[in-house]
């Protein structure tokens, strides 16, 4: 697992050891078994009563003792299990980043957003938001709104180099697990939750499409980042999960500067920033060109936009294209 961004086939001892009919059927079925089970469960409690801002406090803890169980039971890379000095400073990030921050953004974006929407509702006399439309319908017009903002967000993260700074310490992880998913610095963290959710606020999302598109939000992240063995097949044309995200952390740069979509992979397509090559697998070392390791202490990392050596930061800007032109990229599927 040492040296540059070598491709490490599924099939080498170092990766998901077991074989046979079992591992392929985990692999291709426990992403549909787990949505399935977690947003239907979810949307007929709120149904039948419960209040939507419960639902994610209610859902998460099982959703996460699942998934950390299936990463022993089921890994994509072992390696990835162990302890890389790193679980303090993720469970930290996962308090700050992964909870308190989006729901300050969001009573933030509420309180300044809810009153326009009402405003625009009475103005034009019409709803913003289509709220006689099935709950899965709604599901799937939020997290196409919400991406379009997430996915911009995050590609200017990627191609200016102060935005960079904050977002590096997400790139800096040594492995993916479930933990790496709330490995965000708060400014960054902060600045994709609005452009992902202000839209759907302002729109007049209604608090149940609100409560299910978080919980799936939460969820599907987490899954992206699991250390996990997945095969999605063309469900890899819908959703942005971790057969496409894992190149995108990858430390080669025209590899990396793809898949930035967070759920689906709608506008990476529209775009053509979808990267999935059929001829290999996702670098098992990742991180970030030119930096062999990252600071793992929560606030060296916090600190970390400002600290950043100069040429570094430069470095791997001068690497991506500017925004609006195309990327070199290795063939891909």
């Amino acid at each position: 697992m040492a040296g540059g961004a070598e491709a490490v086939s599924v099939e080498e001892p170092v990766v998901c050891s077991y074989q046979g009919w079992f591992r392929r059927l985990l692999s291709v079925g426990i992403f549909p078994f787990t949505f399935l089970v977690f947003i239907g469960v979810g949307i007929w409690a709120i149904r039948h009563g419960l209040p939507p801002a419960w639902l994610s406090p209610l859902a998460v803890p099982p959703f996460i003792l699942w998934m950390s169980s299936l990463e022993r039971f089921h890994p994509y890379v072992k390696a990835w299990n162990r302890d890389h000095g790193d679980t303090k400073s993720d469970l930290i990030h996962m308090f700050v980043s992964a909870l308190l921050t989006p729901q300050a953004v969001t009573w933030i974006l509420t309180a300044a957003l809810v009153p326009v929407s009402a405003m625009l509702t009475a103005r034009f006399d019409w709803y913003l938001w289509p709220k006689d439309w099935p709950i899965l319908a709604q599901l799937a017009l939020a997290l196409c709104i919400s991406e379009f903002g997430g996915y911009w967000a995050h590609r200017v993260q990627h191609e200016f180099a102060f935005m960079w700074r904050f977002h590096a310490a997400h790139h800096g992880a040594a492995r993916l697990y479930w933990l790496n998913a709330a490995r965000f610095h708060p400014i960054d963290m902060a600045m994709l939750a609005g452009a992902g959710f202000g839209p759907l606020i302002l729109l007049g999302c209604p608090p149940d499409t609100m409560a299910i598109t978080l919980l799936f939000a939460g969820m599907h992240g987490t899954f992206q980042h699991a250390n996990i063995h997945v095969r999605l097949g063309f469900l890899n044309w819908v959703f942005s999960m971790a057969e496409l995200h894992r190149w995108h952390h990858s430390r080669n740069i025209a590899e990396s500067s793809s898949n930035y979509s967070g759920h689906v992979l709608i506008w990476d397509i529209v775009f053509g920033t979808r990267f999935l090559p059929k001829d290999r697998e996702p670098p098992c070392d990742i991180g970030i060109a030119g930096m062999p390791t990252f600071p793992n202490g929560y606030l060296e990392q916090l600190k970390s936009p400002f600290t950043l050596d100069r040429l570094q930061v430069e470095a791997v800007s001068a690497s991506t294209a500017p925004i609006g032109r195309t990327l070199p990229r290795p063939e891909a599927s």
